[in-house]
């Protein structure tokens, strides 16, 4: 589910119990990650923590070609009719549990029952952070917003000295949220994702460079 490709103390589930308990162990899961994880809201978005309860809505927006051409190969395509469960109860929720990545959904403000994208941080050295947004609501500035507060949850909340993402160039979009951020092109190489091996870019930014650059920023 997550975007631009690839992503400690343990919560350790080690139980194993009936198909027909799964379904309250990742609820129980979701409760743990919602007292981990802040919600948030920027000027025109909530974010919430990664849920079980996300799983339908992130099922009917998530598989489309629009959305998942530039991300990592990982991603299944065809998407499966159960690939947004499979994805937080094995993948996601797991990961934040380990304290390995941290995971949102993105509302708008004005209608915070609606899911419209993700974003995610992880622990890794190629890329930190991943994200994905509903076409309809692309081009509006929206997932830089959401970055900008992921970014300052990574350097100021978490604590980590660099942010580095790595993404396709044809993936035009993420790159110019790279720019507007201040991160620098500091790498080229070759991805593979789901519309398969493209010629592909890592960006990052320091914290300091990072603090710097929202200094620099006009005040509304």
């Amino acid at each position: 589910m997550a975007t631009n490709p690839d992503f400690t103390s343990s919560l350790q589930l080690s139980l194993s119990p009936p198909a027909a308990n799964l379904c309250s162990l990742a609820a129980l899961v979701g409760a743990i990650i919602s007292g981990m994880l802040p919600t948030a809201e920027t000027a025109r978005l909530c974010l919430r923590p990664l849920s079980p309860a996300d799983a339908t809505q992130i099922q009917q927006l998530f598989p489309r070609w629009e959305i998942v051409r530039y991300l990592d190969r990982r991603v299944p395509w065809p998407y499966p009719p159960d690939g947004a469960r499979f994805f937080i109860e094995s993948i996601g929720l797991p990961s934040i549990t380990r304290n390995e990545a941290w995971i949102w959904t993105l509302r708008l403000i004005d209608f915070p029952e609606h899911i419209v994208g993700s974003i995610e941080l992880r622990l890794g050295h190629e890329t930190n952070r991943g994200f994905w947004l509903i076409p309809d609501l692309r081009g509006r500035g929206l997932m830089t917003e959401a970055c900008a507060w992921a970014n300052d949850f990574w350097f100021d909340s978490l604590g980590f000295p660099l942010l580095r993402v790595s993404k396709a160039a044809a993936n035009l979009a993420s790159r110019r949220i790279s720019e507007r951020e201040g991160m620098r092109l500091v790498g080229f190489g070759e991805g593979s994702y789901v519309c398969g091996r493209l010629p592909a870019e890592t960006w990052e930014i320091t914290a300091a460079e990072w603090r710097e650059h929202k200094a620099a920023q006009p005040r509304l």
